[in-house]
């Protein structure tokens, strides 16, 4: 299926590894221009090298949505190297586990910049040239707790689902313009994150087990699952928070 999307100029977040990488490629597959943004320079560069076997044009900036300046200097820079954003990845590291009373506020402040605010800053700096061409994707990665509370995971819970409310506030308001505003709700998935939360190798497996098809998924099923979001393909999905978790939920609503 052609996606209808080669040509178009996309920014990921968090674009050096697992999700964020595997949206990369998928985007990068369908014909994008892509520029990739994460904290680790040694993780970008690899992931440089990676994209570019896709025969597209590839460009790294050095950000951690954290900082509020980043927002406003990644989309400037990827407009100045690659053209205007057609279709922003917004996707950022899960915060640390932890229980309502075991968080501090500390912990509480840097989730919220990084999760929750640094995903408003850059909806903020990316909307204004897509409305203006009357064509955008927004696409948001954030996890199974945006639907469903997962124990000890309370920075997650939150923050996830202040993401969830707000994607779909704004589809609403901006869907009349040509941009579309989607949510990916990724479950179970071999990640780095996943194997420090479920110690190694071994915990993956047993938390595969948990779910119907019968293992954890992979970083590439979710990163084609962006990428049809973010295409013509998908022209009437708008405002929905779309869980990629092998139907390990229960939740129907």
């Amino acid at each position: 299926m052609d996606l209808g999307i080669s040509g178009k100029v996309a920014l990921v977040t968090g674009g050096s590894a697992g999700i964020g990488l595997a949206a990369a490629k998928s985007l990068a597959r369908e014909g994008c221009d892509v520029c990739v943004a994460a904290r680790n320079p040694e993780r970008l560069a690899d992931a440089v090298v990676e994209l570019q076997e896709y025969g597209k044009v590839v460009h790294a900036v050095l950000a951690d949505v954290e900082d509020p300046q980043s927002a406003e200097r990644l989309v400037r820079e990827t407009r100045d190297v690659l053209g205007p954003i057609d279709i922003l990845v917004a996707n950022a590291g899960g915060p640390p586990p932890g229980r309502f009373v075991d968080v501090t506020a500390a912990e509480w402040d840097v989730a919220v910049q990084r999760n929750l605010l640094g995903t408003v800053r850059l909806m903020r700096a990316a909307l204004p040239e897509m409305r203006a061409r009357g064509w955008g994707r927004i696409v948001t990665v954030t996890s199974r707790s945006a639907r469903e509370a997962i124990d000890g995971l309370a920075l997650s819970n939150a923050t996830r689902s202040a993401v969830a409310g707000m994607v779909r506030t704004l589809a609403r308001e901006v869907g009349g313009d040509g941009v579309l505003v989607n949510n990916v709700m990724p479950g179970p998935i071999d990640t780095d994150r996943l194997r420090d939360l479920s110690g190694g190798v071994e915990g993956l497996a047993e938390r595969g087990a948990n779910v119907p098809l019968g293992r954890v998924g992979r970083a590439e099923e979710v990163g084609d699952v962006v990428a049809f979001l973010a295409s013509e393909r998908a022209s009437f999905v708008n405002g929905i928070s779309l869980l990629v978790d092998g139907g390990e939920s229960r939740v129907i609503a």
